[in-house]
């Protein structure tokens, strides 16, 4: 959805935005926590009916061509990186690039640009990324859980017999679960591979790094914000519920993993 940010800016909320949600929080707040109401409210005037249809889960931070161990070495760095992601990176100094992921290998080798987020080490191995950079940087900072969707003619949708409705309704939840699913097995087994097969540099973006990204998140968002009053809306929604499942998570997965890794 965060490719109709053109058309209508909040739509960027239910695919991720930077320092968001994990996939299993967005699904919490899209079907349980007042998100799909927003949602459907966001592509109403488009008379587009959205339904959640799959989650890459945590992204990878991307493959870049030369170190990152400051915030000065993002300026004047050239980028792939879509939605609120790309604006965190313009106000770092940066220069966000959209291009289509058919174009970015060969952008990336010959200098167009010095920098490309993709997905995960899965669809990234199949993009042959390994070949022409050098450090593979994690966390996916700027989509940390982006859910797919399916959108379907409100009109049409409705003209439908009920069952054909929740038959379609259920096949999107199937596809949901599956998807993320898919992605989590294959990104560990394809990690492995680039690792240990092809050498790659796994690299951590230094916590100042994140935490000045994280910053200047805020201040993008609350620009967004100003005289928009429907990205406000959800916006404040996805805040409230963040802030609250973050406590929950805090007290139950993290203290678990932190004290088995």
């Amino acid at each position: 959805s965060y490719y109709w940010a053109g058309k209508v800016p909040a739509a960027q909320f239910f695919t991720t935005v930077p320092f968001g949600m994990n996939a299993q929080q967005m699904n919490a707040w899209i079907l349980c926590g007042g998100g799909m109401e927003l949602w459907k409210k966001t592509y109403a005037k488009f008379n587009i009916v959205p339904m959640i249809a799959g989650n890459t889960g945590v992204q990878m931070g991307g493959w870049y061509n030369k170190e990152i161990n400051t915030m000065s070495d993002l300026t004047g760095l050239k980028m792939r990186i879509p939605g609120l992601g790309g604006k965190v990176l313009n106000k770092a100094g940066g220069t966000a690039v959209l291009s289509p992921g058919s174009e970015l290998y060969t952008n990336l080798e010959r200098g167009i640009i010095d920098a490309t987020e993709w997905i995960g080490p899965y669809h990234d191995y199949k993009m042959g990324f390994y070949q022409i950079a050098k450090y593979y940087y994690t966390p996916g900072w700027h989509e940390t859980g982006s859910v797919l969707e399916l959108i379907v003619n409100k009109k049409k949708l409705e003209s439908l017999p009920k069952d054909l409705q929740v038959i379609l309704e259920t096949a999107c939840m199937h596809a949901n679960q599956w998807i993320l699913s898919e992605f989590e097995a294959k990104n560990a087994t394809y990690l492995r591979k680039l690792i240990e097969e092809e050498n790659v540099q796994v690299k951590n973006l230094p916590e100042e790094v994140l935490a000045e990204l994280k910053e200047l998140t805020l201040s993008v968002l609350e620009e967004e914000s100003l005289g928009d009053p429907l990205f406000k809306e959800v916006y404040d929604s996805f805040r409230i519920f963040k802030e609250d499942i973050s406590q929950w998570s805090s007290q139950s997965e993290k203290v678990f993993y932190n004290s088995i890794i």
